[in-house]
């Protein structure tokens, strides 16, 4: 993909599309009546757009997604400049000056041109570093009053998500499981609490162990360093390839699935998975 147009040329044209289309009287209607909370399910679907491109590993694709992301920051920051709060400029200062103090390993006097000294902290300690700081700041935002790590983690986020993000702030002032293998021993322990909760039938407790179970899945996924969503996307897609394989086989033996007793699709189901997909 080539352009005619500087990085900054490309940016201070895509702002002036955002201005014309905010326009007050010759502005797109649909534009004009956007609102920060409006946008926000378009932005949900941009971020699972751009996603599902990565994982197709298609660079036009995961470019032109990309763009659509790129716009509703733009669009946001123009929201926010015409109630006279900030703008886009702002917006990338602010992240700069974040992203500067840090990485403190990488920047030692929180500057850009303090960049350029070698570091031999690992990934993990950096992760671990990158805690420890953000904890540092919201005890001074906080200014005296009560706070705490859980602070400010999102309760719109989606709750595998959610999760992962509570435990990282758990881990971060050392309440956490020293290794994976006591994880996979409370594992076993809410396994067997769920089993106890469906012989009962109490509806609620099975709601709360399951949650339990989920939980202590996700926690075991942190350990092993896994991206608890990834597993469950790419499980989704093996069952997903294997039921359609299996209502092919159907259609093949001029079946429907409704059709066929347990045996046989049980069968089916290995032969899917025989197919290594």
């Amino acid at each position: 993909m080539t352009s005619k147009l500087s990085q900054t040329e490309a940016i201070e044209a895509l702002l002036t599309l955002m201005a014309n289309l905010r326009d007050p009287q010759n502005g797109c209607s649909w534009d004009r009546k956007q609102t920060l909370s409006s946008l926000t399910r378009h932005t949900l679907e941009e971020v699972y757009e751009v996603i599902d491109a990565i994982d197709q590993g298609n660079p036009e694709k995961i470019c032109d997604e990309l763009g659509d992301l790129l716009f509703q920051v733009v669009f946001y920051a123009r929201i926010a400049q015409e109630q006279g709060w900030f703008d886009l400029k702002d917006v990338a200062e602010a992240i700069t000056q974040k992203l500067l103090h840090r990485h403190p390993h990488i920047f030692p006097d929180g500057t850009l041109g303090s960049f350029g000294q070698a570091t031999s902290l690992t990934a993990e300690e950096v992760e671990r570093n990158w805690e420890k700081i953000k904890n540092a700041e919201r005890v001074r935002e906080a200014q005296g009053r009560s706070v705490s790590v859980m602070d400010d983690v999102a309760t719109s986020m989606p709750a595998l998500d959610r999760a992962v993000k509570l435990q990282k702030r758990a881990a971060s002032v050392g309440f956490d499981w020293s290794s994976a293998g006591g994880v996979i021993t409370k594992l076993d322990e809410e396994v067997i609490e769920l089993k106890e909760a469906v012989s009962s039938g109490n509806e609620k407790q099975q709601h709360h162990e399951l949650g339990d179970l989920l939980f202590t899945c996700v926690n075991l996924a942190r350990h092993l360093g896994l991206d608890p969503d990834a597993s469950l996307r790419d499980a989704n897609k093996r069952f997903e390839s294997r039921f359609k394989f299996i209502e092919q086989t159907a259609a093949r033996s001029d079946k429907g699935l409704a059709e066929c007793d347990a045996k046989l699709l049980d069968q089916w189901w290995q032969d899917a998975k025989a197919q290594k997909n």
